[in-house]
């Protein structure tokens, strides 16, 4: 049975945010297997894992059914996907399309998580939490699993943009704004600035003793 927070938000314009945030982060999962000249079935595992990785540990944390196992669109979308790589040419993809399709991945997972979060009831401040938990997760278990080091820890801003994309959300919706307006307004911003990050390598300054 759906939850009664869930009903009118599943009704609305932001789940097509979940199935966007599923399918290019199960893009960038396979590619990420690309890279390492994997088989067709890591291919799909990868593109699972990475594609509703982040948005099954933030169901768990909200009390949330977790949603690929109740709907199986999201984890169709990372098949899809897996077997739309591994037919395309490699010469296609660019170098860096795994970040480049991380950074749209984030933009959209940070809104959509923080969405559901406050949805299902959940505080502000914890929901913009749920947003980031939500656009990381995926990715940290795609680089643990490729043995690479993660994206997280990576010089370029990236958790900062995430947090901007899902701060943003909140902060807008919180103050009267649509949920469509500050969905859009939150995911040009988060991906602008990851965008920006990967062009100009901009990063927080470095502890230093």
């Amino acid at each position: 049975m759906m939850h009664p927070a869930f009903e009118a938000f599943s009704t609305s314009i932001l789940p097509v945010l979940d199935i966007a945030g599923t399918a290019v982060f199960a893009v960038s999962g396979a590619l990420a297997a690309a890279r390492e000249r994997l088989t067709i079935l890591t291919f799909m595992f990868f593109a699972a894992i990475t594609g509703v990785g982040g948005g099954t540990v933030r169901d768990l944390l909200i009390g949330a059914p977790v949603a690929w196992m109740h709907n199986s669109t999201g984890i169709t979308v990372c098949m899809v996907c897996a077997l739309l790589v591994w037919f395309t040419p490699g010469r296609l993809w660019s170098e860096r399309a795994v970040d480049w399709f991380d950074g749209m991945g984030i933009a959209a997972y940070g809104v959509y998580g923080s969405a559901k979060a406050i949805a299902y009831g959940i505080p502000l401040v914890p929901a913009a939490l749920m947003g980031i938990v939500s656009a990381c997760m995926g990715g940290i278990f795609r680089d643990v699993l490729a043995g690479v080091p993660s994206i997280i820890i990576r010089p370029e801003l990236y958790v900062t943009a995430v947090a901007l994309s899902s701060c943003s959300y909140v902060f807008l919706t919180a103050a009267g704004l649509s949920t469509t307006l500050a969905a859009a307004i939150a995911i040009t911003a988060g991906f602008a600035l990851r965008a920006l990050a990967l062009i100009k390598g901009l990063g927080l300054p470095h502890y230093r003793k």
